[in-house]
């Protein structure tokens, strides 16, 4: 599976763990790297000192590649990056924010930089900002999304059109048949995030592992477009927002219904209730709590069975429960 993003992070298969806020630690992203793609760090639910002590452990339980993810609007982003620096980090991805302001001061320190952009304009800017690859993610991911609401199956092939560097694509994925489909679109690799939400090395309460496995179709919503946008599972507090809503309630009100921490509450605390719980629509179709190894190979397994069908003439890929 050698392309442009495997020799880009020096890893076996083209994908990436995304680096999730209160998921994607220091176990979840050496499980990862050791499966054969690209682990990540998601340093913006982490203090500097606590990203300093999650990246030491993670240079500890693997010897391959991975990244740390950092939101460029985070308040303590010269600290972040310097962490990753003195501790020899060689991949970055940022995302909310603006390339232009860090991507130079990455790169004259040996870093391979990815953005993460929500539609063309954005990822003709990191580009040109001089990033070494993007992400395009679609309307369809967990967490923080763009306004857009530009979906994978079309933002991919625009993006592809409009760059040249290499492209990963996000968001709706989590199988090997959402890979393949990604790729034959215009993307060099994926990166997948709800899947590994639902994996033993993940960060998050076993209680909102359990809410994803048990969600269906339709149980994920964008919401808080004012402030940030963010794809959210519907419990009592998506609930209270949708009632501010239809109350016309002002942007001031919904960031104090807000408050702080509610995805740490939610997510890592493991309160269904009051809590932010943030996934992707793919959702609906993760059944299980695996090993991220395990999660690696059934993806992998699939992408290669479904590749290969195609080869020989058959585009029906009713019997995917045969995947060996």
């Amino acid at each position: 599976m050698d392309n442009r993003i495997t020799q880009l992070f020096g890893i076996k298969y083209p994908i990436v763990q995304a680096g999730m806020v209160w998921t994607s630690g220091w176990r979840l992203a050496s499980a990862a790297s050791n499966s054969g793609i690209l682990g990540i760090i998601g340093a913006g639910s982490m203090y500097p000192e606590v990203l300093k002590e999650h990246v030491i452990k993670c240079k500890q339980a693997t010897k391959e590649p991975f990244g740390v993810n950092i939101p460029l609007l985070y308040p303590n982003i010269e600290e972040l990056l310097r962490i990753v620096i003195d501790q020899g980090v060689k991949i970055v991805f940022t995302s909310a924010g603006n390339p232009v302001t860090w991507t130079s001061f990455l790169k004259a320190h040996g870093i391979t930089v990815v953005h993460v952009v929500s539609s063309v304009k954005f990822a003709l800017k990191a580009q040109q900002s001089g990033v070494d690859a993007v992400v395009a993610e679609g309307f369809e991911a967990g967490g923080h999304n763009g306004r857009e609401e530009t979906t994978t199956m079309s933002l991919i092939p625009m993006v592809s059109s409009a760059i040249d560097i290499p492209l990963i694509a996000a968001g709706g994925i989590a199988t090997g048949r959402g890979m393949l489909a990604a790729m034959v679109l215009g993307a060099q690799g994926v990166q997948i995030g709800s899947r590994f939400v639902a994996s033993e090395e993940a960060s998050v309460h076993q209680n909102f592992k359990e809410m994803v496995v048990a969600s269906k179709e339709g149980d994920t919503k964008l919401t808080l477009k004012e402030l940030t946008p963010v794809r959210l599972l519907k419990n009592k507090f998506f609930h209270e927002i949708e009632d501010l809503y239809n109350q016309g309630a002002s942007r001031e009100a919904l960031a104090e219904h807000l408050g702080r921490a509610r995805a740490k509450k939610g997510m890592f605390e493991g309160d269904l209730e009051e809590g932010e719980l943030e996934i992707g629509q793919i959702s609906g179709l993760i059944n299980s709590i695996k090993p991220t190894s395990a999660i690696v190979e059934e993806i992998v397994s699939e992408y290669k069975y479904c590749l290969q069908k195609i080869r020989n003439g058959f585009f029906d890929l009713y019997d995917l429960d045969n995947v060996q």
